[in-house]
């Protein structure tokens, strides 16, 4: 395999918290998943994510997730592989999926959108991971 084609694969097989921001708001129909358990869950997600924990994800996804959807996973942080375990899953399901590397940390870290089950979370933007503007 070249390193051309190894490159090509990851990004046919990934993504991060910026490019999925960028289709939510140009409005690409994808559907964002959460692949962490219940706590994780509760404690803070992306908005508009559903939660579907990757144990979970072979007998609930058919029943709840269209058969032509584009999903897109994520878990804690680039030190988590949830997120390959839900995107597995999903695969032998035969979906179209992608991986958000970064997972819910770098999306957090970026400002995007969070919530958690009493409402929208504060925005908080990390010059480690972005440049931020004042």
């Amino acid at each position: 395999m070249s390193s051309a084609d190894f490159f090509a694969t990851r990004l046919a097989h990934e993504t991060d918290p910026s490019d999925v921001y960028a289709a939510q708001k140009a409005g690409e129909d994808i559907v964002l998943v959460d692949v962490r358990g219940v706590d994780a869950w509760r404690q803070g997600r992306i908005t508009g994510a559903i939660h579907m924990p990757y144990r979970e994800i072979a007998e609930r996804a058919p029943r709840e997730i269209a058969a032509d959807a584009t999903v897109v996973v994520y878990c804690w942080s680039p030190g988590c592989n949830a997120g390959v375990k839900g995107a597995l899953e999903f695969a032998k399901l035969g979906y179209a999926v992608k991986e958000m590397i970064g997972g819910y940390e770098y999306w957090a870290r970026e400002g995007q959108p969070t919530e958690n089950n009493e409402g929208p979370l504060p925005r908080v933007f990390d010059p480690l991971v972005m440049v931020v503007r004042g």
